[in-house]
Formats: structure tokens, C-alpha cells, sequence
């Protein structure tokens, strides 16, 4: 194939070498704008967007954040559950420590109450006269524990303090007050241990 000015001869041409004028391509033309470019082989992918990036650090912030907060919340439960089990130690040291001093201020009294009993052969004026001193040790040794009698007989009734278990027709005392107590209550500082039994008097028509 021939060439002219430097081109490629774009005619086409039949099986004896003539060219065929019907078949003849189109000569190409240098300034139609087409430009073809080879692929780049091994060429880098473009890297992530401002936006992703952004995203992507803020997501990695997260992460670290909620890392923090789940060891700092370990930490946490595992020092309320050290303290739990101190606190109820200690509250059980300090019941049985409690115990022991209540039990050893009554030893005394215990010892004096079986002296007399073993001395009851004696006459029944020394006994009884044992028996009230034994009483009044005891009566000290409770108000050393801060265990004080509650007052009843005379005092206007009081339901946080007395339970009454009989209305009496009195002038004895005013009405809707303590006219007898059966058995004395009891309180630790501001807490009732147990009420006083009492008649309460209602005033006689």
C-alpha cells in the first residue's frame, strides 16, 4: 500500500491491487477532537473524599470513647462489688462485736442472780432484799446500753408507745391516760424494742 504526503492510503482495493473508488474510507481528520489514550496499568485508585474521611475519624473516635466508658464501667462495678462485700463485713463484725459488749455487761447480773439463787434457802427477807439489788444492777446495765423503761402509769396513753388491752371506768387518773401497766415497755435511744402493756382509764359516768 502506497502512501501519500506521509498518510496511509485509505482506499481499498480489489484482488488485482486496484483500488475500488466505492469502498474508499473516509480520510481521518486531525483536529475532530478525539483523543485516545492508553490505560494507565498499575496507576493508584483515588484516595477517600474529605466527607469519608471525616466520617471515618469520627467513627474511629467513637469506637475509642465507647472503649473508655465500657473499662471505666467495669471498673466501677467491680469497686461497688469490693465495697458491698466490705460494708456487709463490716456491718456483721459490728452486729457480733455489739453482742458481745450487751452480753458482757449482763455477765455480772447473770452472777448475782445465781448466787442468790443458790443462797434461796436463806431467809425470805435477805432473798427478797437479793432480788432487788439483782434488779436494780440490771436496770443500771440496760440504761448503759442506752436501753431506757418507757413511761406509762399516769402518762397520757400514747399508741406509738403503749398497747392498751383494756378500757377501765376510772376517776383515778384523767381520761384516755394509763391507769395501770403490765408490763413495762422498752426503747434503744428513739427506737421502741416493745411497747408497754397498759389498762387505759375511761372516765366513769
Amino acid at each position: 500500500m502506497g502512501k501519500t504526503n506521509g498518510q496511509a492510503d485509505t482506499r481499498t482495493q480489489d484482488k488485482r491491487g486496484r483500488t475500488d473508488p466505492e469502498h474508499e474510507l473516509p480520510e481521518a481528520q486531525m483536529d475532530d477532537g478525539f483523543e485516545e489514550k492508553a490505560a494507565a496499568v498499575g496507576e493508584p485508585k483515588a484516595g477517600p473524599s474529605p466527607a469519608e474521611a471525616a466520617q471515618e475519624a469520627e467513627l474511629k473516635k467513637l469506637r475509642e470513647e465507647r472503649e473508655r466508658l465500657l473499662d471505666r464501667l467495669a471498673r466501677l462495678q467491680a469497686e461497688f462489688d469490693n465495697y458491698r462485700k466490705r460494708a456487709a463485713k463490716e456491718n456483721s463484725d459490728f452486729r457480733d462485736y455489739a453482742v458481745a459488749e450487751a452480753a458482757r455487761s449482763l455477765l455480772p447480773v447473770i452472777d448475782n442472780l445465781s448466787l442468790a439463787v443458790k443462797n434461796a434457802s436463806a431467809s425470805p427477807e435477805d432473798f427478797r432484799k437479793g432480788v432487788e439489788l439483782i434488779h436494780k444492777q440490771l436496770q443500771a446495765t440496760l440504761e448503759k446500753l442506752n436501753i431506757q423503761r418507757v413511761a406509762a402509769e399516769g402518762e397520757p396513753f400514747d399508741p406509738r408507745l403503749h398497747e392498751a388491752i383494756e378500757l377501765v371506768e376510772s376517776n383515778d387518773v384523767p381520761d384516755d391516760h394509763v391507769l395501770e401497766e403490765l408490763q413495762p415497755g422498752y426503747r434503744i435511744k428513739d427506737r421502741l424494742l416493745r411497747p408497754a402493756i397498759v389498762r387505759v382509764a375511761r372516765k366513769a359516768e
